[in-house]
């Protein structure tokens, strides 16, 4: 870029831009829930059929494409807002100097050169003449203590300082200032272009109707190279506060404008979308561009490994004995490629699962999910919500227990569905809200990693910052109606959580408790009689009396008889009479059936959640 073009250059025009590329983003943003949460969800709601089968594949393909619509232009927006800052920095300084010229009689070219008119003393009957002089970018303001043994540039300057100052017309060295600002101004301006000018080039899809893994995957370096070019932009921006307050999360965020908001949000959005205390909303969208990037990444990376070998053994000879052994083949793709593809699986497997429950809005009246958590770290996090928690009159949270791990996301978002519903039912005209919390790494064995309390203990925190967070966005203590509920292990995090800090619940259930850390109801952070329990018969499942022996529950008679050191381990748990809390009635029929569909189970937690405790059926 040279002086003419900065000269005429009107940085609103990108700003305008920006704005344009921002309302597109709105729109597509805006047509991406109505095609998934009304078009779809009415279509399947009330019809059946392959043709209607058909057309919402249809419809989750078109609402794919308006996603990435809407997250492309927002890096569009971001870029272009980035851009015109920095072209407005650029032209100010030049506009700056500009009129610093005018203001000394100094004339300035159509080059960016200056020409500054004859002055100083008379010399042999002659005032020093005037002349032109152009503009270096290299120097540093008077004043700056420079060494001319490491920096050239500083020496370049220094040099000519010394020369303005010996020259015989003072107009000289003001020409040069002047010069040198337009010269600045110009590279300035140079170096913005050059940074985003490529930048916003590659900010486009492939030219189809088909938004595929490569562009999603894209996507994320698009990003990244946004919010590299755009770090000097962002600096203004105040980024979260530290500590993970959700009060000071939601105050940060209402303290962003719009733009800075939207900005903030297109390049941070794993970072905006894990922040307790935020708009369900803003997490919702956040996480679900987190999600379409990794599950792209992940599919990618798991196609692009070899498929294992068919032969795993053969037999090998040894004397008069055949032994089988495992192939040098497999054993080499085993050990270059298993575990990779082992992790990318599972992932996949429960990005999938929480896709399909973006899909199923409608079904069975199944409400809007919003997905307020999504990590693939450790065992892997999602937070799925069935209806809005902002607006809901009655809400549920469940934590599952041990073998907890993303990939069985689908069966754990089916749980809260089923809840959903049969809590629906209970309390027609009003919101209700189901939220599946897969936020921490559970137990992936019986023995040893479910017999510790650490899990318990390490997952703690962060259900308290969520449970905090949920109450700030339902407008504080009373905003909702809620029940945390727990399941086998996820019982046992919730009695940690409960010794750890303010629960924030109203009530608590629990499904199959092998213990709560804690010797009575009493004991949890809920009001007197709010503690409810479901356990199946001994037959069915073992796990209530198990935890005992364990150490998370206490010993019991049953176990003193068989072990009488039983006793040792702790308290009782949620299903003995002397914990003190309501024993429900259920028709379970093993350790995972609690939420089986239309079960009375179900319907009898149901109950609770809806806060209609005097219809709960008790054992």
């Amino acid at each position: 870029m040279d002086y003419a073009a900065l000269k005429a250059l009107k940085p609103s025009e990108f700003t305008e831009a920006a704005d344009g590329y921002k309302a597109a983003s709105d729109m597509a943003d805006h047509a991406h829930g109505d095609t998934e949460g009304q078009i779809s969800a009415r279509l399947q709601a009330g019809l059946h059929g392959v043709a209607v089968e058909a057309a919402l594949g249809s419809l989750r393909d078109l609402a794919k494409n308006f996603h990435y619509v809407q997250v492309e232009c927002g890096l569009a927006a971001t870029s272009l807002k980035a851009f015109a800052a920095a072209m407005t920095d650029a032209k100010k300084k030049l506009d700056d100097a500009l009129e610093d010229a005018a203001h000394q009689k100094l004339t300035v070219g159509a080059d960016g050169s200056v020409t500054f008119p004859p002055g100083g003393e008379e010399k042999d009957g002659k005032i020093p003449e005037g002349g032109t002089v152009t503009g270096s970018a290299k120097g540093k303001p008077a004043g700056t203590i420079i060494d001319p043994t490491r920096d050239a540039n500083d020496l370049a300057s220094a040099l000519e300082r010394q020369a303005a100052n010996i020259h015989p017309n003072p107009n000289f060295g003001k020409a040069v200032a002047i010069a040198n600002r337009i010269a600045q101004a110009v590279a300035e301006a140079t170096e913005a272009d050059a940074l985003w000018a490529p930048k916003l080039r590659k900010l486009k899809a492939d030219d189809d109707l088909v938004v595929s893994d490569r562009d999603w995957a894209d996507t994320q370096s698009d990003t990244a190279d946004v919010r590299a070019g755009a770090k000097d932009y962002l600096d203004h921006i105040k980024p979260p506060p530290k500590g993970d307050d959700p009060k000071a999360n939601a105050d940060w965020w209402k303290g962003l404008s719009p733009d800075e908001q939207s900005a903030y949000l297109s390049l941070n959005a794993a970072e905006v979308g894990a922040l307790d205390g935020l708009p369900s909303a803003v997490r919702d969208e956040a996480n679900r561009t987190v999600l379409a990037e990794k599950k792209a990444e992940f599919q990618i990376k798991y196609d692009a490994i070899p498929k294992e070998p068919k032969s795993r053994y053969h037999y090998v000879q040894h004397g008069r004995a055949w032994t089988r052994e495992e192939t040098d083949e497999w054993r080499e793709w085993h050990d270059k490629y298993a575990k990779d593809e082992e992790f990318l699986k599972r992932n996949l497997e429960g990005m999938n699962a929480i896709q399909a429950r973006f899909d199923a809005t409608g079904k069975e009246g199944l409400p809007e999910a919003y997905l307020l958590g999504f990590d693939t770290k450790g065992g892997g996090r999602a937070i799925v919500a069935n209806g809005n928690p902002e607006t809901a009159d009655h809400t549920a949270v469940f934590v599952p227990g041990t073998f907890t791990a993303i990939e069985k996301s689908d069966d754990y978002i089916g749980h809260m569905g089923e809840l959903w519903k049969k809590t629906h039912a209970q309390v027609p005209g009003q919101n209700v809200s189901t939220i599946t919390w897969i936020g921490y790494d559970a137990p992936q064995s019986i023995v040893p990693e479910a017999m510790t309390k650490g899990y318990a203990h390490d997952a703690a925190p962060d259900l308290n910052h969520f449970m905090a967070g949920l109450e700030h966005i339902q407008g504080g203590d009373g905003g909702s109606h809620t029940t945390l509920i727990g399941h086998s292990y996820g019982s046992t995090v919730i009695g940690a959580a409960s010794n750890a800090g303010d629960l924030r619940t109203d009530d608590i259930l629990v499904a199959g408790s092998p213990g709560m850390l804690v010797g009575h109801a009493k004991d949890l952070d809920v009001e007197e009689g709010h503690v409810w329990s479901e356990a199946a018969s001994f037959t069915k499942d073992q796990v209530p009396a198990g935890g005992k022996f364990a150490g998370l529950g206490g010993g019991t008679p049953f176990w003193k008889e068989i072990l009488p050191f039983g006793s040792v381990w702790g308290q009782n748990v949620p299903s003995d009479e002397d914990f003190g809390a309501h024993i429900m009635d259920n028709d379970a029929d093993s350790h995972t059936d609690y939420w089986r569909k239309d079960s009375f189970s179900l319907e009898n937690q149901a109950r609770v959640v809806a806060g209609r405790y005097d219809k709960v059926v008790l054992d």
